[in-house]
Order: C-alpha cells, then structure tokens, then sequence
C-alpha cells in the first residue's frame, strides 16, 4: 500500500495497472504476473477514459475474450470469499481454472489452499509453472481448458481438452457418495461469449452426475455476469426473466451470491486495450457476481435420478417453449388425458401458467408424470440427443 494514502479499491487499482504506476506494488508477486522486464501482449488493462465505451466492433471476434484478475486487493477480496464457511486449519483442495497471471493463485496460496491451475494459454503456463517448481507441492499446474472438459469426441483428447477421470486421479480425488461432503471446490471466471451454453453444459453434467459430478457435489465458485446472476435468481412470474434455466438452477444448486464487482475491475486479453463491457439491455448487467453453486444433497429424492435427468430437463425446457400457456394445455399436448385429477392431487391450480409454477411444482409434476401410464419418457427422446449433442460440442 502507499504510504499516507487509502486503500485502493479495485478499479483504482485497474487505473493504477494502466498507469504502470501499480507495478512495483507487485514486487512481491510471483513471477508469473510481473516479472524482470517481462511483457505479457495477451493482457491488457485499458485506459480510465475509455471504461465507458461501448463495445466496438473489432472486439466482437470469434476469440473467446478473458477477463483476469489483476488488483492484489480484488484476489483478497475473492480469497475471503472462498474461505467462507470453511473450518479453521488446512484449507480444501481448490480447482482454478484460467487463472491467467496468478495473482489469485498466490493469494490462496498464501492464505494455506492447495490449488490446481488449469491453464490453456501459454503466455501464463511457463510462469505459473515456474511457480509449481518454486513451492512444495501446494500448487499444481495442468494445461487444460475447464470448458473443453470430457468433450464428446472419439479418441486420444489434446490439450487443452482434458479427461475429468484423468484431471481427478491427478488431483488425488477419489468419488464420493452424492450426499456426502463437497470433495473439491472450483473458482473461476466464465467468458462472456457462449456463457448461457456454458451454464446449461454443467448443469446437465450436474443432473447427470457426468463429468466432474461423477465425483461427488463440486461446489462451483464462477464469476458470471450480472445479467445471467438475474436469470438464475429469478421469482415465478416474472415472464421474461423465469425461465427453463431458472428452475433447473434453483432445483439443482444451493445458490449464493458471494460478491459482486464491476467490470472495469478486471483485466482483459483484447489487444486494443478494451474493456469489452456488455451494453446494458433489459437486464441489469453492470456487474461480475461471484456466485457460488453448492449442488443439493436432496437433489436426487422421489422420482428424479441421474438416469431419468435429461427427460426431466427437456419437460421443463418444453414448458418454457411458451412460458404464458396454461398448464392444462400443456399436459393435454403431452396426451395426458387425465390432467384434472393430477393437478389437483399436486395442489396446482387447473388456469396456472408455465411461468407461475415454482421449481418445486416441476419436480413434483415430473415424479407424478412418472407413474402415469399415458406418459412415454421417449416422448422427449429425439430432442435429449440433439441439445446434449450441441453441449457437448
């Protein structure tokens, strides 16, 4: 901190990093973000006069734009946020996926996690693996990218796609009972371009229990934007906002809000410098929120299993086809012929609309559809495939 003046906040640090005034302040860093005379060309911290642009048209390319963090306080900040609710002692084993810099990385470090970085991006790897060499197993590196995990395709995998199964016996990870204790946590920041796919694609891996979620409840700690933060948390009703992804969320994870920063706190990969912040739209996007996603240990009661997961979620992406059609009308298309007396056993009002019901009603309604005799899974059995194909891609 400089002496005689105030804590900086995180975009005073963002304006100081652009300054190249902050620099020195990183002495004490690992190597992988400031280093003797070493210049990164794929990070870039933009000028304060031009944090209130739009987003020009050369930042709209088909490269994925990351967002890193480069403040030392904003790492804190984030650090006291995982360290929420753990016991005291040794902290747990910490997947960070794209950790770019490792700022983060060092001050979890320092705080007593042993952390995993998965890294796609050469520029960081060599740096971050220097880092590996300097610490007495506290910190391992793997080349990998998080969302190119267990992708579908036939053969060996290349990095950066990387195998869960491999990624976990490395890790030491062993498989864990759904309703035991959470076996890994994971932090990272979700690119901005295809983040409702990449939401959707965890959460089938998590009703599945594929993927990382064959190991157990992986807590997931994911800067999202502000925007999507407002689908997942969304109240019945709300006919623009309340939708197929909210009830699924809800149903499926614990969620909680653990932080929420603008923007302009975090470092970008765009070579002009920019920001890359979303026009504001219907939805209020200002904000990075850190949101954590503890699946539910009681996920799997009653009717729902793994097994019977994926028609579970396309009934429910079918009710939001037309999220103001009344219930009856929806059940009658799925030739339920006896939908009165089903809706009134559930306690459903007959006029209710897809959007009114609460993630709970779809549950219920998905377990009671289970023991009808008129209603066929396959039903919903050509879409299953196709939507888990385009996830998976």
């Amino acid at each position: 901190m400089l002496a005689g003046r105030a804590p900086l906040g995180a975009a005073g640090c963002g304006r100081l990093l652009a300054a190249g005034l902050l620099r020195p302040l990183l002495c004490g860093l690992p190597p992988c973000w400031v280093t003797a005379g070493r210049h990164y060309p794929s990070l870039r911290v933009a000028e304060p006069a031009k944090e209130k642009r739009p987003v020009r048209k050369e930042q709209r390319s088909s490269l994925v734009v990351r967002r890193f963090i480069a403040c030392p306080q904003l790492a804190r900040t984030v650090r006291r946020c995982l360290q929420g609710g753990a016991s005291p002692g040794p902290q747990p084993l910490l997947l960070e996926f794209a950790p770019g810099p490792g700022i983060l990385t060092q001050s979890l470090l320092d705080a007593g996690f042993r952390v995993v970085a998965l890294e796609s991006n050469s520029d960081f790897l060599t740096d971050l693996q220097s880092l590996e060499s300097s610490l007495d197993g506290r910190l391992k590196v793997i080349h990998g990218d998080f969302f190119r995990m267990d992708p579908m395709a036939k053969g060996a995998l290349k990095p950066p796609a990387v195998s869960s199964e491999k990624l976990f016996e490395t890790l030491g990870v062993a498989a864990v009972p759904w309703r035991a204790d959470v076996p890994l946590k994971v932090f990272g920041i979700v690119p901005q371009q295809l983040e409702r796919n990449r939401l959707w694609r965890l959460l089938f891996a998590m009703y599945e229990c594929s993927s990382i979620y064959r190991y157990g409840r992986v807590e997931l700690n994911l800067f999202i934007s502000e925007k999507e933060y407002t689908v997942l948390t969304a109240k019945p009703g709300k006919s623009k906002i309340y939708q197929a992804l909210t009830v699924l969320a809800q149903l499926g994870y614990e969620i909680e809000l653990l932080h929420k920063e603008p923007w302009s706190s975090f470092a970008t990969s765009l070579k002009n410098g920019g920001l890359a912040v979303p026009k504001a739209g219907r939805l209020p996007n200002d904000h990075f929120c850190l949101v954590r996603l503890t699946p539910q240990q009681n996920l799997f009661t009653g009717g729902l299993k793994p097994s019977n997961a994926s028609t579970f979620i396309f009934m429910v992406k079918q009710s939001f086809a037309k999220p103001k059609s009344k219930l009856t009308d929806r059940l009658n298309s799925w030739s339920l012929d006896n939908s009165d007396r089903l809706l009134k056993a559930l306690e459903i009002p007959k006029k209710a609309s897809m959007y009114n019901l609460y993630p709970e009603d779809y549950k219920r309604l998905f377990e009671a559809l289970q023991n009808s005799d008129l209603f066929a899974e396959t039903f919903f059995h050509d879409e299953v495939l196709t939507s888990t194909r385009t996830m998976n891609l």
